[in-house]
């Protein structure tokens, strides 16, 4: 790993910019370096913009308009450059983090070898066959790939499998019984005839498993408002809610 003598050459590089001996342009390159010595992106360019003059701070007189706008073009390189450096790094294991690890899925200790940038969904789906967490949008906007991890709603697509090496995680395959009777939300969806296509309806019922554990009874509007991070391609959220309400017991 780099010393600190780059960082504090690259730091007296800088006061030497706010004194206006400097440009825009020379501080995102050092913005850069300071990517790549401290891991960090660092937006000491910024100081540009202002100097010390008689202990009052005015505007220094060397920044343009084009010097600001390039240097907040270079800066935002430097943070994808950063970015980018570490990704490389750590799925190359130039970090040297840790591959084979045993996670808590649905009760039982699954040992599996996971890529440092691998998404839970992923993980799910195509290292431990578990296929009823769907994939939709994939950016944490659907819901369709919702689990439970240490009991709380995630977007399964949007949490990286090493940052719950010590949680619990519950998938759409762990909420029925042992012995393979259907979760009341489950048997409630599909008395209110809830699933159409089906695609989103993992996601549905760990969001109302996970309201029901916290909420036995809740009012149709906190259904409601527990399920809007779900969506339904097929518009079938009466019927959802309906389903939720059936199994809290309040719906006949």
């Amino acid at each position: 790993m780099p010393g600190f003598t780059g960082l504090r050459s690259s730091v007296t590089a800088l006061s030497g910019c706010i004194s206006g001996a400097k440009t825009i342009a020379s501080v995102s390159a050092i913005s850069a370096r300071l990517v790549s010595e401290t891991g960090h992106v660092r937006s000491n360019w910024l100081a540009c913009i202002q100097y010390i003059e008689n202990g009052a701070m005015s505007v220094n007189p060397q920044l343009t308009r084009r010097r600001f706008i390039k240097g907040v073009i270079f800066s935002g390189a430097a943070a994808t450059a950063g970015t980018g450096f570490y990704l490389a790094n750590a799925q190359s294991g130039g970090f040297a983090v840790e591959r084979l690890i045993t996670l808590n899925i649905n009760g039982r200790s699954r040992p599996v070898d996971v890529y440092p940038t691998e998404t839970l969904a992923y993980t799910l789906r195509y290292k431990l066959d578990l296929t009823g967490t769907k994939i939709g949008c994939n950016r944490g906007e659907c819901g369709s790939c919702t689990v439970l991890i240490d009991g709380v709603p995630n977007y399964s697509c949007s949490v990286l499998t090493h940052n719950v090496k010590d949680k619990a995680v519950i998938s759409i395959e762990g909420v029925k019984a042992a012995d393979g009777t259907l979760h009341a939300v489950q048997q409630a969806f599909i008395a209110e005839n809830a699933p159409q296509c089906g695609f989103c309806t993992p996601g549905q019922v760990m969001s109302a498993v996970a309201l029901l554990n916290n909420n036995p009874r809740p009012s149709r509007d906190e259904v409601r408002q527990a399920m809007s991070g779900n969506l339904c391609r097929c518009g079938a959220y009466e019927h959802y809610l309906n389903g939720v309400m059936r199994a809290s017991g309040q719906l006949a």
